[in-house]
């Protein structure tokens, strides 16, 4: 149980310690610890990630550590003047869900949309993971897409 609310913050270029927590949060929570703790990358290529206007990482601290996360990339339209904010991760430390953490966190990058004129904020979520769509369908409009993800070819 927190002691205290979590304080969120965005992340920043001095923060690399509390983003290596935050990778150490996603693979737990997304029991995934060959994509977000393996090959490391190196703290000049971090600092130069936290550094970006267009990558947003928020965390939820409490009792001195890393209790939630998100990572959210600004994605510049051309169409139209305007940006999309993509809602790439999100994760709560199973410990302390059902807190309002994962709401707050969303509401915060929801800030940040509007602070920078995005046009909206849009995230995926896994037919398998309920919980992700019930968060998600309780703050905003479900629409039903298909994802592909396509590998990259070297020419030749």
């Amino acid at each position: 149980m927190l002691s205290r609310t979590p304080k969120i913050r965005r992340l920043g270029p001095a923060d690399i310690d509390t983003m290596r927590d935050l990778n150490a949060l996603y693979a737990d929570a997304f029991e995934d610890h060959e994509t977000y703790r393996r090959d490391r990358p190196g703290d000049d290529w971090l600092a130069r990630q936290l550094g970006k206007d267009a990558i947003i990482l928020l965390v939820a601290e409490a009792d001195g550590r890393v209790v939630g996360g998100l990572t959210a990339y600004d994605l510049p339209k051309l169409e139209q003047a305007r940006s999309e904010i993509y809602l790439y991760d999100l994760a709560v430390d199973e410990a302390h869900r059902r807190q309002g953490i994962a709401t707050a966190l969303i509401a915060e990058l929801q800030h940040i949309a509007a602070d920078t004129g995005a046009w909206a904020v849009f995230v995926q979520a896994d037919h398998a993971d309920p919980p992700a769509i019930a968060l998600y369908t309780k703050l905003g409009v479900r629409e039903e897409v298909l994802h592909f993800d396509l590998p990259p070819r070297p020419r030749g």
